[in-house]
């Protein structure tokens, strides 16, 4: 299986996994692949310039040292996946998650998120 973080996912693993459900830790475990996508950076990025999320050794260490530790694949942003984000039903009205999303179905990828209201779009395929 080849799966795509949520951002908090991302920071749940890093973290320790605690607030992982035993699903979402197994998967992690017993995947092919584990994706993180750039988006998660910028929203990262985004709440620790704001305050709003602390990380032990600035944010670019971070994310290099999770990929690194977690044996993480490091995605870009794709115009396919942008553009798809920008046709997406209006369920969701965080940015950051519609871009996830867009490049989950866009490449084929499960993304593992605990947020229930992302199940509500049409052909993703989600685990938590």
């Amino acid at each position: 299986m080849r799966i795509l973080l949520d951002t908090c996912a991302l920071i749940w693993l890093v973290n320790g996994g605690s607030e992982l459900s035993l699903t979402a830790k197994a998967t992690i475990q017993q995947a092919e692949t584990v994706w993180v996508s750039a988006v998660s950076a910028w929203e990262m990025g985004i709440k620790h310039a704001r305050g709003k999320l602390v990380l032990d050794g600035g944010l670019e260490s971070w994310i290099e040292r999770a990929l690194r530790q977690h044996h993480l694949r490091e995605m870009p942003l794709d115009i396919r996946s942008a553009l798809r984000a920008s046709r997406l039903p209006a369920i969701h009205a965080d940015s950051a998650d519609r871009l996830l999303i867009a490049s989950a179905l866009e490449h084929g990828l499960t993304l593992l998120t605990p947020d229930p209201a992302i199940s509500r779009y049409p052909g993703i395929s989600l685990l938590w």
